[in-house]
């Protein structure tokens, strides 16, 4: 089921095969591959969900029951996690890989498990790329996962929330991934040196070329293995310095992009360039992702968000433009959508940028944890039920549009958020314009 992916040398080829264990690779295996973790104390990074007691924890203790979903960004250690969760349950392993796998794949391998519950065995089924199935087929999956016929393992570098069905979701833990640290990336990269299973030493490693490596892994551990493989493959003798890492790291980034790995790199230069107002860079990017068949509502959504956090209130119209692109895109289809993204793309690379929605969001959330949510004032309070006016509710509330100007001083916040500024306009595009506005507005509420 797994198209040799996650196979153990010298098992039984068919379904009924020992659970993965990938110690078993050989040399010849991608360094990324054989230095991956085969127990829970090799993992790095992610102690926000291995802390004792953790959910994850439970699952990897063997402790847990729960199907989930492990969401976060490449090399992050996804498939290990689900790898290290078949080992701890004893239970068998199996992978399918949502690019490849269809709805007669998801069947075939339930037929399986519910053969092996009936002699007493359990099954992991670990889907990667999960994202990427169908209605249909994460439809296909419902029954088993809440039978638990399956204890499912989904990996996804897409919000579940966005990505995947709702009844699934609600039947899984959602636990999300972060990139890695840099002394987390540092210490993948020092065992890969010096353990048997990695170069056993062979290479000497300048710190140079471990901060350039951990620069550009960007959090991605997989990433940093292949750049360390490419620049000890083209070593001459057995030192790998900064510049042999320069000259090296694009055959690493290339080896990968076959695999579908480096889009998240491209969609992150694609935004970045956005950002940056480089019209001209963004269509390089745009163009890449397109010319590799990505998925056009990946980037369809992606340019709705930047159209909120990046750009915003200076330009109210790039976020309708973003939306009506994402309309396009499932009303048309490709290829005559590509149009319509490039059109947005412009439009997004060219409109003025401001970061004010996103810091004003920022800055009123951060006030609910910190206790700031005081009681709603009686006067805004609802009054459409019985006793609501002995409770005082709704009394003394003054209608805006009874006024001449449609604005009046009127307290909203609760008292310990009187005052309180959480949007503040830029000068780009129409918050210029907006800014006054927005001041003359809250002395006018506010009775200043």
């Amino acid at each position: 089921m797994s198209n040799g992916l996650f196979d153990v040398p010298g098992a039984d080829p068919e379904s009924e095969r020992a659970a993965v264990d990938f110690r078993g690779h050989g040399a010849a295996a991608p360094l990324a591959v054989r230095m991956r973790p085969a127990a829970l104390d090799e993992v790095v990074g992610q102690r926000h969900l291995l802390g004792p007691g953790s959910p994850l924890r439970r699952l990897i203790d063997g402790s847990g029951a729960a199907s989930v979903l492990l969401y976060g960004p490449p090399g992050t250690g996804k498939t290990t996690l689900a790898s290290l969760i078949s080992q701890a349950t004893g239970r068998r392993f199996e992978a399918l890989s949502a690019l490849s796998a269809g709805v007669k794949e998801v069947r075939a391998v339930i037929d399986l498990a519910r053969r092996r519950l009936s002699a007493g065995e359990r099954t992991v089924l670990f889907i990667d790329e999960v994202h990427r199935f169908s209605k249909t087929q994460q439809d296909a999956l419902l029954a088993a996962v809440e039978n638990r016929i399956v204890l499912l393992v989904g990996a996804t570098t897409e919000n579940p929330s966005f990505s995947v069905v709702s009844p699934l979701l609600s039947r899984s833990l959602v636990l999300q991934l972060r990139s890695l640290e840099e002394q987390d990336i540092r210490s993948v990269l020092r065992r890969a040196v010096a353990d048997p299973r990695g170069f056993g030493g062979a290479y000497t490693v300048t710190d140079a070329a471990f901060d350039h490596i951990v620069r550009i892994a960007g959090g991605d551990a997989r990433r940093a293995l292949t750049a360390l493989e490419a620049s000890a493959e083209s070593s001459l003798d057995g030192v790998v310095d900064v510049d042999l890492v320069e000259a090296s790291v694009d055959k690493a980034a290339v080896r990968y992009d076959r695999a579908g790995d480096q889009h998240y790199d491209v969609i992150s230069a694609f935004i970045k360039s956005i950002r940056g107002s480089d019209v001209d860079a963004a269509l390089h990017y745009l163009a890449r992702m397109l010319s590799a068949g990505e998925d056009p509502r990946f980037v369809a959504r992606r340019l709705v968000i930047s159209a909120s956090e990046d750009i915003g209130m200076a330009d109210p119209t790039a976020l309708q433009t973003a939306v009506a692109a994402a309309q396009v895109v499932q009303l048309i289809g490709m290829p005559e959508a590509q149009l319509t993204l490039t059109h947005a793309t412009i439009h997004l690379a060219t409109a003025p940028k401001s970061g004010a929605v996103p810091a004003a969001l920022g800055a009123a959330m951060a006030d609910i944890p910190a206790g700031k949510a005081g009681q709603v004032p009686a006067h805004l309070r609802d009054g459409h039920y019985a006793g609501a006016a002995a409770l005082g509710n709704a009394q003394g509330y003054r209608y805006p549009h009874d006024d001449p100007d449609g604005v009046v001083a009127q307290q909203y916040p609760p008292d310990d958020l009187i005052g309180a500024n959480y949007y503040t306009p830029t000068d780009h595009g129409f918050e210029r314009e907006i800014g006054p506005r927005v001041q003359k507005l809250r002395r006018i509420v506010r009775g200043s």
